[in-house]
């Protein structure tokens, strides 16, 4: 009962009064309160995991290209893959691979 009395008489003070109403202003009213910190601290994580997926790729997109600028066979396979390209005297056929589910 004696605690009880001590905390009652520091929050009749008019400071402890203020600095509370100062802190829950600034913890939820604000323009940056907590809730908006947090959302901002997701989304500079996400853009971290993307920053990190984009240099992997610009390492494998380099990686092909020196593979592609040092080798006429590299040129012709990339070709052949990705634009479907053939010599004069070959016949291409492109297969859909269809999954166990799109065919349901």
């Amino acid at each position: 009962m004696q605690k009880t009395y001590k905390i009652l008489a520091y929050l009749k003070n008019k400071y402890v009064i203020a600095v509370l109403v100062f802190l829950v202003l600034i913890i939820f009213y604000d323009r940056n309160d907590i809730f908006v910190q947090l959302e901002r601290a997701k989304q500079v994580n996400t853009l971290h995991q993307s920053k990190a997926f984009y240099q992997q790729e610009i390492e494998k997109t380099n990686k092909e290209l020196n593979a592609l600028e040092s080798s006429q066979s590299a040129v012709q396979r990339y070709a052949r893959e990705h634009f479907f390209m053939k010599k004069d005297n070959e016949e291409i056929f492109i297969v859909d691979s269809v999954t166990a589910e799109a065919a349901h």
